[in-house]
């Protein structure tokens, strides 16, 4: 649903309405980093730098800014990248890579077993493709269908 969503949003817009543009790229780099197992190092294909209000580590992924607008074209690839990711870590389980954990390095930083974490990185990343929904269907009163099920492609 969520390439679908970046897919439907206009190209005209995507340089304008850049609401659009940093909730997709949010939800795309927090895709990698809930599967990336342990959490250190990460680094993402499209670069970002960190906002530091004062109460949060320099190290911690709170809030990204990306160093430039990227493609629709890179997110897709990225999303691709991520999907094969995420492919990956869920053939590999066996009860003991269920019961690692994803820990961040920083006070009241998550602390989640992988099938926690993989349950949360679902639930936010359909979380934030309703929210592009809902901006397609303000923008274009258009937006894409229901995915029941994820194709087999990989």
């Amino acid at each position: 649903m969520l390439k679908n969503a970046i897919t439907l949003w206009p190209e005209e817009y995507w340089d304008s309405e850049k609401k659009f543009f940093y909730m997709a790229y949010h939800t795309l780099v927090f895709l990698d980093y809930y599967l990336t197992i342990p959490t250190r190092p990460f680094t993402s294909p499209l670069p970002f730098t960190f906002t530091e209000p004062a109460d949060i580590p320099a190290d911690a992924i709170d809030d990204v800014i990306p160093d430039r607008t990227y493609s629709k074209r890179e997110l897709l690839d990225y999303l691709w990248a991520s999907r094969e990711k995420c492919y990956s870590l869920i053939m590999g389980l066996n009860g003991e890579k269920l019961n690692e954990r994803f820990k961040e390095n920083w006070e009241d930083g998550m602390d989640y077993s992988t099938l926690e974490i993989l349950l949360y990185n679902m639930r936010h990343v359909q979380h934030h493709a309703a929210q592009l929904n809902l901006l397609l269907r303000q923008r274009i009163n258009s937006s894409p269908g229901w995915v029941a099920r994820a194709s087999g492609e990989l």
